[in-house]
Formats: C-alpha cells, sequence, structure tokens
C-alpha cells in the first residue's frame, strides 16, 4: 500500500470529519503559520516544510466539496495518479509558499530556494526551464471594491540574480563540485512522520546545497551572496483591480516573482476571492437584494430610500399602488443598469429586489374601534365553506414548526427528511 494512502486529512489540520469550510480554512491557516518554513529554526526546516506541505494538501482536498466526497468515500488512494485519482501527483511546493506570503514579500524565504523555479538545475546536465515558476496567490476582495475597482501598493520581497558573481556563486574562476549529499541533484528523498503512526516519503531540498546542486568551496563563495547565487531585492508593486471584475479572475504582474541563473523571472499571479456582503448577493453582472417594506407600504405604495449602493447612493423608490394594485411576499422588482459594472464597458446589469414584508407587531391595534376600522378598509374574508351537518370548533398552537410534520415516521416526505439525507447519508446511501 502507498504511504500517503495512510494519510489522515482530518488529523493533519487537527478537526474532526464534520468540520465545516470555516472550520476547515481556520484550521489551515493555523497549521500553515505555525509550520512555515521562515517560522522555524535552520536545523527545522525541512520537516517544517514537509509539515507545511501536508497541511496544504488537506486544506485543497477538504475545502473542495467534490474532493471531499471522494477523500470521505474513497481515502486518498482517489487522487493517486497510479490508481487513476483525479490530483495529478503532489501540490506543487512553489505553490504552497505562495499561499502563505499574503502579498507582503513573495520571495527570500528559505535562503537558496530562489522560488523553485530552477528545479532542477544546476550541474550535471540538467536542464533548467527557461521561466521561474510564478507565485500564486487569493486575494479577497469586497463587492464595493469590485463595484468601483482598487489600486493598491504593496511590498515585494524576491531572489534575483546576484550581480556582483553574475550568478555563479563564486569568485572568479572558482570551482564547485557536485554535492555529495543529493548527489548534484539539489532534492533528496526523506521519510516524515505527518500524524501519529503516520509516515510519507517526501522529496524535499537538500539542505546541504540549499536546492542548487553544487557545492562551491567556502573561500571561493561570492561575498554578496555567500554562494547562494541570488540575493533578496525589495520593490513597491501596484495592484490594479478593474470595475467589475469577478471571482476567480486572475492578475499577473510579469516577471515579479523569483529568479534563479539562466532564468526569467517568474510571475506573481493573483486569483480573486469575493467575499460575502451582508446586502448584495451577484450572479454574473446582476445583483440581488431584499426590499423589506412594511404591511402598510405594500398594501398603499411609499416613497423612500430603500437601500445604499456599493458606491455609497441611496436608491429611492416610488412605488404608487394603481387601482389597489399590492406588493406580495417574493415578488420582484427589476432596477435595469444598476447591477455591476462590465469590464471595458459603460454598461452595468441589472438590479433585482425581492419583496419582504414585515408584518406589525403584536398588540398593535390598541381598541376594537381601530380593529373594525382595519376590517372594513380591507376586502371581506374569503367565501366560506359549504355548510356540513356537523361542526366543530377546535383549538389550536400558535407559530408551529413545520420541521415537525411527520417527523420520525421515516416516510420521505415528511419535512426536512429529504435535506437530511443529503447531508448525513441517510436512507438512499444505506440501501446502495
Amino acid at each position: 500500500m502507498n504511504d500517503v494512502d495512510e494519510i489522515d486529512l482530518y488529523e493533519v489540520l487537527g478537526i474532526t470529519s464534520g468540520a465545516s469550510k470555516a472550520e476547515i480554512k481556520k484550521a489551515y491557516h493555523k497549521a500553515a503559520l505555525s509550520h512555515h518554513p521562515d517560522k522555524v529554526a535552520e536545523h527545522e526546516r525541512v520537516e517544517a516544510e514537509v509539515r507545511f506541505k501536508a497541511a496544504k494538501q488537506a486544506y485543497e482536498i477538504l475545502h473542495d466539496d467534490d474532493k471531499r466526497h471522494l477523500y470521505d468515500t474513497h481515502g486518498m488512494s482517489a487522487f493517486d495518479p497510479s490508481r487513476g485519482g483525479g490530483m495529478g501527483g503532489e501540490p506543487d511546493i512553489d505553490d504552497i509558499f505562495a499561499q502563505m506570503f499574503g502579498g507582503m514579500g513573495f520571495g527570500g524565504g528559505v535562503p537558496g530556494m530562489g522560488g523553485m523555479g530552477g528545479m532542477p538545475g544546476g550541474p550535471g546536465g540538467r536542464n533548467v526551464p527557461r521561466k521561474g515558476r510564478s507565485v500564486e496567490q487569493e486575494y479577497e476582495v469586497t463587492l464595493e471594491e469590485l463595484y468601483k475597482g482598487k489600486t493598491t501598493k504593496f511590498s515585494n520581497t524576491k531572489n534575483v540574480v546576484c550581480h556582483t558573481c553574475k550568478g555563479t556563486g563564486g569568485k572568479q574562476g572558482a570551482k564547485s563540485h557536485a554535492c555529495s549529499v543529493c548527489n548534484g541533484r539539489g532534492m533528496k528523498a526523506v521519510l516524515r512522520q505527518v500524524g501519529p503512526g503516520l509516515v510519507t516519503q517526501e522529496t524535499v531540498p537538500c539542505g546541504t546545497c540549499s536546492g542548487s546542486g553544487e557545492i562551491i568551496p567556502e573561500k571561493q563563495r561570492c561575498k554578496k551572496c555567500k554562494g547562494k547565487k541570488v540575493v533578496e531585492s525589495k520593490n513597491v508593486l501596484e495592484l490594479y483591480i478593474p470595475r467589475g471584475a469577478r471571482q476567480g479572475d486572475r492578475i499577473v504582474l510579469a516577471g515579479e516573482a523569483d529568479q534563479l541563473p539562466d532564468q526569467e523571472p517568474g510571475d506573481i499571479i493573483f486569483t480573486l476571492e469575493e467575499a460575502d456582503h451582508d446586502v448584495f448577493e451577484r450572479a454574473g453582472a446582476d445583483l440581488r437584494a431584499e426590499l423589506k417594506i412594511s404591511l402598510a407600504e405594500a398594501l398603499t405604495g411609499f416613497n423612500r430610500v430603500v437601500l445604499t449602493h456599493l458606491d455609497g447612493r441611496g436608491i429611492q423608490l416610488h412605488v404608487q399602488q394603481p387601482k389597489g394594485k399590492v406588493l406580495r411576499p417574493g415578488q420582484v422588482l427589476k432596477i435595469p443598469g444598476e447591477g455591476m459594472p462590465m469590464k471595458r464597458s459603460d454598461a452595468k446589469g441589472d438590479l433585482y429586489l425581492v419583496v419582504d414584508i414585515e408584518f406589525p407587531e403584536d398588540g398593535w391595534i390598541k381598541n376594537d374601534a381601530a380593529l373594525q376600522k382595519v376590517r372594513d378598509a380591507l376586502p371581506s374574508s374569503p367565501k366560506k365553506e359549504r355548510k356540513s351537518e356537523e361542526v366543530d370548533e377546535v383549538e389550536f398552537e400558535w407559530d408551529a414548526d413545520m420541521d415537525d410534520f411527520g417527523a420520525g415516521s421515516g416516510d420521505p416526505r415528511a419535512a426536512g427528511d429529504w435535506e437530511d439525507d443529503d447531508e448525513e447519508g441517510g436512507p438512499q446511501c444505506a440501501t446502495q
């Protein structure tokens, strides 16, 4: 059995199998921060990278509903390429590092790693990619920022080729030799514990040569980069988010990630993550919101500001009830051109308002005379039922709960039973 099959992803993140998405995300950030290679001593760095990688893998699977279902059903074998799984191999360690840099310095994390863009590279005839690996980072934005557009600046720290030694890592005429620990490969396989009784084999950068695959004698190393071939460089970058950008849009800052010798630097790629909004829901360029009105307004109309738009404007509606027309719960009013901006256009989507009627509090009618006025103003009650030979006046309960309808009967028509079956793998799953 492959060692990776034995990994308990819930245990890696320290959560239960019933954890919500929010709990999974919180546990991942906690684990990733505690095991980030920059946060530990030099001698603990390799083990931290392994735990960091395991936390990232657990998050990627458990935070995705489809992948989580596959894992809960089949375990890690569902993601093993040799068994036809769908993950396509282990997550890239560069992408793992990128998730934690948070836009405030994307490089310089692990000495000599240089963003891993040159792996494999170095001596022994190994191929060096023409371009370094890109760094991908989620960037959370509010609906207001997507409506108005946003420009933000941030400090970026990255590795660039040392100008003093031009990326050789040594003084002029210095000679290097292949690292004896990794045999010049720059990587080595280690066995690491990822949980109680769980061990997996990981491929990690060689700590002896800092992943370069070669060793330069200390006296012949470049004084500027100390033999690492790259040095840290800091600059200020500007991120522009256009009006109308959407969830999942990618914004590329070309050439701003780490660089290794004989390579072009990689890119920094931001993937927009749209935060939930308290008032509006978005679908494409359209917006949806609730229109809260009183019972009196539903019956007689109104003229007032009903909500504040994403740019701070008040949206006023003048609703007149012609010939007794009333607004009903769930009715939809459409306001053309008040949705989200469309990119590279002056056009906007539409705003849909769903009517939600707030009924008066109990006891709002103070006396019988007022009650009679309301009865006189409102339409008469529905037609009476046909006369029956026997009539019972029955007692009733206020505020009954429809979740009690058929509860415990096992009848699939009972209120709420279908939803519970879907969530908990109820009778349908049990009979398969």
